[in-house]
């Protein structure tokens, strides 16, 4: 194939314009999210370096609660895209309302999973155990919410499918607000403390569920409220892939952890380290997750149209357009990266150490963009499979082995975890880039 003939025609301006009105909202939504996790540690490590080390322990628990709503919804931007720009008012309804109920039921279910087993698997995790009792708390204020985050995860996926992503985004400005305000008037202003840092984001989640139902009022009218059997297998098929990535991609993050409490040294700092590095991280990381919802979107609704070939070409504008916004975030992020390092903690091993973090991890963020915004091209027309062999291979075939071996074996430092995160980047963007431009993927979106 001729990758420079995909650019050369008059409607790759429509394909930018296209791609920048999904992907620029979904921007300012991950910079959102962005600051309500970098408030979070930095609450967290205003109190001491316990709370921040066990804040980033529990988050990685809490994403793992929240993999099936993010598997729900890859699911459903693939489905309802396609239904919504088929025109088919009376599937669109039936599909919509059918997400609803799985996305509560999970939702439900996995909430009161969180809160009965949390105790249980901090008592059994290798982590220091200082952090076990400030955790437990946290995690099971997190998992209280879970059916309200749930259904504000898969609602912002119907909403954004069904060209609404200006209500998606005035709900998550809202959310944003509600959760930074609530956080500095919880923990420092009650007695409840630093789980406060947990309870605001429960209590915005309730704040930003309610309003999303709203907003989706008028794709379940009385008579779309049946529930659809079809549909909700078509959303798994697409789902279960992508959830078991997420899966894997979650467990790995806590055999990280895990793998950097084994340290010799510095273990605690470390840890805080990794928490607030991760979160700065997020500056770059979070724009890609944003084009990647965006492609997913822009793909399904291309194929919806049966324009499979514009299909192919927007989503590589798309990916061009991310990679040159995490570049230039990246360089940032290098640049002011000890001020921020500073400012979220007091501790000079902490600061010394997410410092290095961000400057080795920055340089794999430009294959981070283009494995990820890619794969959501690849989820929007239903090829979750590929997008979790790739994941599978560059996590736990090339990232965790490597990561045993330099800390483990050969007794290395934290920065050898850190390049051998750089190297799985680089090969999931080579990996993606092949599966890509194969172009067996237009194949597989289904009904």
């Amino acid at each position: 194939m001729h990758y420079a003939s995909l650019f050369k025609d008059k409607e790759i301006r429509q394909f930018i314009s296209e791609s920048w009105s999904v992907s620029a909202p979904m921007t300012l939504i991950m910079i959102f999210e962005f600051f309500i996790g970098i408030t979070d540690i930095y609450i967290a490590g205003k109190i001491s370096k316990e709370i921040q080390a066990a804040y980033g322990f529990v988050i990685q628990l809490y994403f793992i609660f929240i993999i099936i709503a993010n598997a729900l919804t890859t699911g459903t931007v693939s489905v309802i895209s396609r239904l919504f720009s088929s025109g088919d008012k009376n599937e669109l309804g039936k599909a919509t309302f059918s997400i609803l109920i799985i996305a509560a039921c999970a939702g439900l279910l996995f909430g009161i999973s969180g809160i009965i087993f949390t105790p249980h698997l901090m008592r059994i995790v290798k982590i220091p155990e200082e952090l076990k009792p400030i955790g437990i708390p946290l995690a099971q204020i997190y998992a209280t919410g879970l059916i309200f985050h749930y259904l504000l995860i898969n609602t912002n996926g119907i909403l954004r499918s069904c060209k609404k992503i200006r209500s998606s985004l005035g709900t998550m400005a809202i959310v944003c607000i509600a959760n930074i305000i609530l956080n500095f008037a919880i923990v420092f202003h009650t007695s409840i403390g630093y789980r406060g840092i947990a309870l605001s984001t429960a209590i915005s989640s309730v704040i930003g569920c309610f309003l999303n139902l709203y907003h989706i009022r008028p794709f379940v009218r009385a008579l779309h409220t049946k529930f659809s059997g079809g549909h909700v297998m078509n959303i798994i098929r697409i789902s279960w892939p992508f959830g078991l990535s997420q899966a894997l991609w979650q467990m790995h993050s806590m055999v990280l952890y895990l793998i950097l409490s084994s340290l010799p040294r510095n273990s605690v700092e470390i840890l805080a380290a990794f928490s607030a590095g991760m979160r700065i991280e997020s500056a770059a990381f979070l724009p890609a997750i944003a084009f990647h919802m965006a492609n997913a979107v822009i793909v399904g609704n291309l194929i919806g149209e049966k324009r499979d070939h514009d299909a192919v070409r927007a989503g590589l504008v798309t990916a061009l357009m991310g990679l040159g916004i995490v570049v230039i975030i990246a360089v940032i992020v290098v640049i002011v990266a000890p001020s921020i390092a500073g400012m979220l903690s007091q501790n000079p091993i902490v600061v010394r150490e997410a410092m290095t973090y961000l400057y080795i991890n920055m340089l794999g963020e430009p294959f981070m963009a283009i494995w990820v915004i890619l794969a959501g091209a690849l989820s929007g027309a239903g090829d979750t499979r590929s997008l979790m062999i790739i994941m599978v291979v560059c996590t736990w075939l090339i990232r965790i082995p490597l990561c045993y071996l330099f800390v483990m074996v050969l007794k290395f430092d934290a920065y050898a975890v850190w390049w051998a995160m750089d190297l799985s980047q680089f090969m999931a963007a080579i990996l993606m880039f092949r599966r890509y431009m194969g172009r067996k993927w237009l194949g597989i979106s289904g009904p």
